[in-house]
């Protein structure tokens, strides 16, 4: 099994999300955060002062699959959050040992 965490422009979530669905794939957490990269944040001006924003809002998608599904989930994210301008965001991929449904005791596979 896989853990896919992707950080990503808040306006790219339903893309992403559809993507995902149509693989078939089911159970995703989705975190609001905030952050920065290569960008470094940007500049504002309110009520003629400019305030520097170093922490941009960003979300942050995490799904746990099977090693065959990985792959095709990694494309769609890629493919939907998309945009060719800098921010886009990354996606990172670990390794998960066991998963256990708590309700039912399933292990593995079995519980995702």
């Amino acid at each position: 099994m896989k853990k896919v965490e992707a950080i990503i422009k808040p306006f790219k979530l339903d893309e992403i999300k559809e993507a995902l669905n149509e693989l078939g794939l089911q159970g995703i957490t989705v975190l609001e955060a905030k952050g920065f990269g290569r960008q470094k944040g940007h500049t504002e001006l309110y009520r003629g002062a400019e305030y520097i924003v170093d922490f941009l809002p960003k979300v942050k998608i995490e799904l746990i699959i099977e090693d065959q599904q990985l792959d095709a989930a990694i494309e769609a994210i890629q493919k939907a959050a998309h945009t060719g301008r800098i921010g886009d965001g990354k996606i990172f991929i670990s390794s998960i040992e066991d998963a256990i449904r708590i309700r039912t005791g399933e292990r593995g596979t079995d519980a995702i």
